[in-house]
């Protein structure tokens, strides 16, 4: 049963601690398989690949194609051997839908160009580069997350990258034709750290990226830490993490607890946990919690999460709920209640926050149009979710004339004397 605690610094502390934990075994392995990458290439990814996902690689079958054509006119000439006929016009229709969101919401996040004069003669402007190459890390545990590959590649594709690499150690047929729809030619089979190395460093058969998307286990969290002083990573991506926060009294129990088991479902260290100030709401939430845990199948990972790492937290007042929740900074953030506006207000640290009882937290998962590569580990406190933003590159252009150049040199050299940079000023003086 999902414990009831009372939220106290005590037990604050405790959950906090728990996520501060550094994983110095993942760190170990995945730094040994990032070094024999680097040193081999290919030949060690292969080996690791045969070792780790017991799938025999070559140069010749790392990448399955994926037909390149659009899925939604299956019927064109040469479209007998695509993907698309493998898969339901159910699933077509929920793809298109969820990359038509995803793209609508990339595009309005994509920062854009500006110019400035900030003073006769001094112009300053903003120019929006795409990054030219990127990876994107699908995961392929128990099932390939197709939901992934669009929130991922969909940004991408609207900020302009040119050449999108895709990995995924296990691709199936719904990932494939969702890579088809998206105009991804291709998929790497290949997954885990040794993925994370070999798109950082390049091997024979895999390009080297300037920047790795995309969340994983705990040993492709390790290796994007690892590489990410030699290659760009989007941000620390860690266990998942839910938190639905609510004083209404007549909050839907069967609701809230739904939400909690579907964040609590990933994996069997991700963490749900509910808190409020309503003692008999909390107990009915916890009810429905175990009713709902005899509908999951007995493997599901949130009969472990909910149990080992879950918890509903009831707060002493409204105040000490939201200081909690802006301190833990969850991945997902839920308000289901009627004092939703009034939460609103006071919570800061979220990677997404969920408004109203109709927001669940799977329609963010995948069809919203809000991303779903969020922070975790508190790193909230720091940054939002994945944007548009995170695939490009804002340059600063200055542009300075004669005049410009005269307003600014007395200043300039005053600056660079007080510095004792003297090649500074001379730099100024030369151009009297």
């Amino acid at each position: 049963m999902i414990r009831i605690l009372k939220l106290n610094a005590a037990t604050e502390k405790q959950l906090l601690r728990a996520r501060q934990f550094r994983d110095t075994e993942a760190e170990h392995v995945a730094a040994k398989i990032i070094a024999d990458i680097r040193k081999r290439g290919d030949a060690a990814l292969f080996a690791w690949t045969k070792k780790l996902d017991r799938q025999n690689l070559n140069s010749k079958n790392i990448y399955i194609p994926c037909r390149g054509a659009a899925l939604l006119r299956p019927s064109l000439p040469g479209r007998k051997n695509s993907s698309a006929h493998s898969v339901s016009p159910a699933f077509l229709r929920a793809i298109k839908h969820a990359a038509k969101n995803v793209r609508a919401v990339a595009e309005k996040q994509l920062p854009r160009p500006w110019s400035l004069t900030v003073e006769p003669g001094v112009t300053i402007r903003q120019s929006v580069r795409a990054i030219d190459t990127i990876g994107c890390y699908i995961p392929g545990g128990r099932h390939a997350l197709v939901s992934t590959l669009i929130m991922t590649v969909v940004p991408a594709q609207v900020a302009g990258v040119k050449n999108i690499a895709v990995v995924c150690p296990h691709p199936n047929t719904e990932l494939l034709a969702a890579a088809d729809f998206l105009g991804i030619e291709k998929i790497a089979q290949i997954g885990g750290a040794q993925s994370i190395a070999a798109l950082a460093y390049g091997t024979q058969s895999i390009p080297r990226v300037e920047k790795i998307f995309g969340p994983g286990n705990r040993y492709v969290t390790a290796a994007k830490q690892l590489v990410s002083s030699d290659c760009a990573i989007d941000l620390p991506a860690g266990p998942t993490e839910a938190v639905v926060l609510t004083n209404d009294g007549r909050a839907d129990a069967a609701w809230i607890a739904s939400d909690l088991l579907a964040q609590a479902e990933h994996a069997p260290d991700a963490g749900s946990f509910f808190v409020t100030t309503s003692t008999s709401l909390a107990r009915r939430v916890q009810s429905e919690v175990e009713t709902q845990f005899a509908q999951l199948p007995g493997a599901n990972p949130a009969h472990v999460s909910m149990r080992k790492t879950g918890a509903i937290l009831v707060a002493a007042s409204v105040n000490q709920a939201c200081d909690f929740v802006n301190r833990f900074a969850p991945e997902h953030l839920s308000l289901p209640g009627k004092d939703s506006d009034s939460l609103l207000k006071k919570c800061d640290a979220a990677g997404t926050i969920f408004v109203g009882p109709y927001a669940a937290q799977p329609l963010g998962d995948y069809a919203s149009g809000s991303n779903h590569v969020l922070p975790t580990a508190g790193w909230a406190r720091r940054r939002g979710g994945l944007s548009a933003a995170d695939f490009v590159k804002c340059l600063t252009v200055q542009q300075i004339n004669r005049t410009g150049f005269a307003r600014l040199a007395d200043d300039v050299q005053a600056l660079a004397t007080a510095e004792g940079l003297q090649a500074h000023s001379n730099a100024i003086e030369v151009r009297r």
